[in-house]
Order: structure tokens, then C-alpha cells, then sequence
């Protein structure tokens, strides 16, 4: 496979021009993914009826689906498509998924969510692999661009939540997963217009073997594309039989601890610790989203339940407000982030990723507290002040900004070369788990029927939940930093 990595030389000034390409082609597809995600839970909730722990179940399945799939999209990109082959395969099934939740037919719902998870398993893994080859692995601007991409994600991800969940809620649903498509769309042709522009990065690994044939009559490369459309009747069984999920997600994730540390025994003593290192960071991270995805769960119906949203007389839709807060800090605090870094490695005092990781938990857990500080000083009215919703949001988004996009860089550095799109796909899997989780614990914060209208009465539900929330975010991060000089000694020379 050709290297992912080039020297830091090739490329003039601090980001090259490929960058703002793939910037641009995932800020789109973020755009149409977490627009769509906004109307989820409210939309199975008051318009499929479901009750509120089967949403969340079924919420916590589609989660915990679309974050596995990039565990095999990233291996058929390693082994067989490329990175580039893939992105595209991945962007046109996504857009197929977006106009098929625009049909209003019940059918539409998990056939579309069904097409979505597919794709994304393609897409996401390996552009994010795609912004890995740009830069060397000590390459300090490596952190810099990664947040750059990350802010991207997340400019794409405030439009979609603010424009498609204020259609969605306001004007019709089935037009915001309608114009999720659009954007989609959008996306796939900026990447296929611009994809020349990669030269040899994320062509196959060998298109000889890409184009051989399988059975005598059809290529390597038509297998994958017709094996993928064939997994959709399977995730849509199990969308019907999410019980069957608690089996699915553990039994992969311990598969997938084994098979890491298979892969590691073969490596030198060096190399093999690197892989040891992203492994336990991996692994923390799942604790991080199953706190962390409450905003597209839990927190959307604590919105609409518990926030009070009026501004100056007018109400603003609580689904658009709640999603466009987490991206619109990250554009924010990106911009100090990404200086941030790089000041502190000139003067030597750049945390280590590890010690990132765990302010990442610290920081979080000081925004849930926030939200549940609110939740006791306002019990009377039953609604929080939309500033303190907004403050809270600020400390979990500069955790944020400690893990992901970290996190990303950290898998490109410590991954050997041949399997790095693979331990990209068990990043986004380890996101899968929990965002897996992130549907139970919101599932704790259900709210009976009778109560939902009634603002007094449903806060408490939400409120006792939010605290435990708090208090085991700060208490793995204390965990955490107890492991640093352990993971920074694994780590050796990637700083």
C-alpha cells in the first residue's frame, strides 16, 4: 500500500490545499449525517408514537451501527478499495439513505436509517485516514489540522442540526431529512471534483488484486459494493430486534480488544506498546461518548421539556437550538484550540495526548454539573435558563475538543501503516459502543407519558441522572491521569 505518510516538506505553509478539500467534502456530509440525527429521537417519539425507552433503544442501536460499520469500511479500504474508492462508494449510499427517510411512509424510516449506516462506514473512516496522510508523524501541525478538519466536521454539523431541525420540527419532517440529502449530494461532488488533487494518496493498495476476479466472473471490488446492499435487510432486522444489539456490540468489542492485541504480539517490542497505548485510549474514549451523546438523545427532549427558549418573546425550536449548540462551540473554540497546541509545544508545555484525554473527562463532567446546578435551583418553575444550558455546553465541548479530534491524530500516529485505516474503523467503534451506552443512560431519563407536558413534574428525571453523569465523567478522568506516565512510556517518541 502506498505510504501514509509524507515528509512535512512536500507541502508549503502550515495547511495544504488538499486539506481544504477534504475540510470541505466533510463538512457537507457532517451537514446532511447530523441533520437527519437532530429529528431522530423527537421524530419517533411524537410521530411514530414509539414510547420513549424504545426510542432510546432504537436511537442507541442506529448509534451504535453507523460508528461499527467504519470498522469494516476502514479494512476494505486497507486491503482492497483505497481510501478514495471508498468515500465515494460510502457518499452515494448516504445520499440513497437521505431521500429514502424524505419518502413519508413508515417503511421509509429504517430503510433509510438502513442505507445511511452503510455508508458511513465507507466515508468516514477514510477521509479521516485521508487528512492523516498529509502530514509525518511528529509533524507538530499535525494536532493543528485535524482540529482544522474537526471544525469543518463541526460547521457542517451546526447547519444541518440548526436548518434540518427547524424544518423538521417547525414545517415538516420528512422535508429535513429531504434536505439532509441535498447536502449530501453536495458533498459527494466536492470530494469527486477534487480528488485529482491527491495524486497517489488513497489510491488501492493493488488494483491488480482490486480487479481480479472472484468465482471467474466478478471482480474483488463488485463483491464489497454487493456484499454492503446485502447487510441492509440485516440491519433492519435487527432495528425490530434491538434487544439482540447487547449481544452484537459487546461480543465485537471483545473480539476487537483480541484481535488488536493479536496484531500487536506480532509487532517489535516498540511498535507493539504504540498499538497498546491507542488501545487503552480507544477503550477510555467509550466511557467519554456514552456521557458525551446524551446531546443527540436525552438533552433534545430535556430541550423541548426543560429549557425555557424564549428569547426576547419568541420561542426559538428547541431541537435547533440543542443541536447547533455543541458544533457552534467546537467553530468557536476550535480557533483557540488549534493556536493553542502549538503555542504550548514551542514553549515546551504541550500536555501530552493522554493528559488531553483526561481534561477531556474533567471538563465534561463540570458541564453536566452545570446542568444539573440548574436543574435544583429551578425545580420550582421546572424550566432552566437557556444561559446555563448554554454554559454547560461550553465545558463539554472543550472536552471535546480534548478527545476527538485527538483522538484522530493519535490513531495516524501510533497505528503501523498496514492496518491504520482498520484501527481508525475500531476508533469510530469504540464511538459505536458508546453511543451503545449513551441510548441506556439516556433510557434512565425517560419520562412517563402522563408527566412529558408537565415541566415540574419531568425535571427530576432528568435532573438526579445528569449528576451521576457529572460525577463518574470526573471520576474516570481522575483514572485517567493515574495512567499517564504509563501511556506517555508506551508512547516513546510520538509526542
Amino acid at each position: 500500500m502506498q505510504s501514509l505518510t509524507v515528509q512535512a516538506d512536500d507541502y508549503k505553509g502550515k495547511y495544504p490545499k488538499q486539506l481544504y478539500l477534504l475540510f470541505f467534502a466533510e463538512m457537507w456530509e457532517r451537514f446532511s449525517f447530523y441533520g437527519m440525527k437532530a429529528l431522530l429521537l423527537a421524530y419517533m417519539v411524537t410521530q411514530l408514537k414509539f414510547d420513549e425507552p424504545k426510542g432510546y433503544a432504537i436511537l442507541g442501536s442506529y448509534a451504535a451501527l453507523v460508528y461499527t460499520m467504519p470498522m469494516f469500511g476502514g479494512m476494505m479500504a486497507d486491503r482492497f478499495l483505497g481510501y478514495r474508492r471508498a468515500v465515494m462508494f460510502g457518499g452515494i449510499l448516504m445520499s440513497i439513505g437521505h431521500f429514502i427517510l424524505a419518502v413519508p411512509q413508515d417503511w421509509s424510516f429504517f430503510y433509510g436509517m438502513a442505507f445511511i449506516i452503510c455508508g458511513n462506514g465507507f466515508f468516514k473512516p477514510n477521509i479521516s485516514s485521508l487528512v492523516g496522510t498529509l502530514y509525518s508523524n511528529n509533524d507538530p501541525r499535525k494536532d493543528s489540522a485535524f482540529s482544522l478538519f474537526y471544525m469543518g466536521i463541526n460547521i457542517g454539523a451546526a447547519l444541518g442540526g440548526l436548518v434540518c431541525g427547524y424544518v423538521g420540527q417547525r414545517i415538516n419532517w420528512h422535508y429535513g431529512f429531504g434536505l439532509a440529502g441535498i447536502f449530501m449530494i453536495i458533498g459527494l461532488a466536492v470530494f469527486y471534483l477534487g480528488k485529482r488533487s491527491l495524486k497517489e494518496k488513497g489510491l488501492p493498495p493493488d488494483m491488480n488484486l482490486l480487479k481480479q476476479p472472484l468465482f471467474s466472473f466478478i471482480k474483488k471490488e463488485w463483491v464489497i459494493y454487493g456484499g454492503t446492499l446485502l447487510l441492509i435487510p440485516v440491519i433492519i432486522f435487527l432495528f425490530h430486534s434491538y434487544h439482540l444489539m447487547d449481544y452484537i456490540m459487546f461480543g465485537l468489542g471483545g473480539a476487537s480488544v483480541i484481535y488488536v492485541l493479536f496484531i500487536s504480539f506480532r509487532l517489535d517490542v516498540v511498535a507493539r506498546n504504540k498499538l497498546f497505548a491507542a488501545l487503552a485510549m480507544i477503550i477510555f474514549s467509550t466511557a467519554f461518548w456514552a456521557f458525551y451523546e446524551q446531546n443527540s438523545g436525552s438533552l433534545n427532549l430535556f430541550a423541548i421539556r426543560n429549557v425555557d427558549m424564549n428569547v426576547m418573546g419568541y420561542d426559538l425550536p428547541a431541537l435547533s437550538v440543542n443541536n447547533f449548540l455543541p458544533p457552534g462551540w467546537v467553530i468557536i473554540l476550535t480557533f483557540l484550540f488549534a493556536w493553542l497546541w502549538p503555542w504550548l509545544n514551542k514553549k515546551g508545555k504541550e500536555p501530552s495526548t493522554p493528559m488531553k484525554f483526561s481534561f477531556s473527562f474533567m471538563l465534561m463532567g463540570i458541564g453536566f454539573y452545570v446542568f444539573y446546578l440548574a436543574c435544583k435551583t429551578h425545580a420550582e418553575s421546572g424550566l432552566i435558563p437557556l444561559w446555563t444550558f448554554v454554559g454547560g455546553y461550553l465545558f463539554i465541548i472543550s472536552g471535546e475538543l480534548c478527545i476527538s479530534p485527538i483522538g484522530l491524530s493519535m490513531i495516524t500516529k501510533l497505528s503501523p501503516l498496514k492496518v491504520a485505516a482498520m484501527m481508525m474503523g475500531i476508533w469510530f467503534f469504540a464511538t459505536a459502543i458508546g453511543q451503545f451506552l449513551a441510548g441506556k443512560i439516556g433510557s434512565l431519563m425517560s419520562v412517563p407519558a402522563e408527566l412529558q407536558n408537565d415541566a415540574v413534574a419531568s425535571l427530576p428525571y432528568y435532573a438526579d441522572i445528569l449528576n451521576k453523569i457529572a460525577l463518574g465523567s470526573i471520576g474516570v478522568g481522575l483514572l485517567l491521569w493515574i495512567t499517564v506516565p504509563l501511556l506517555k512510556k508506551w508512547m516513546k517518541d510520538i509526542h
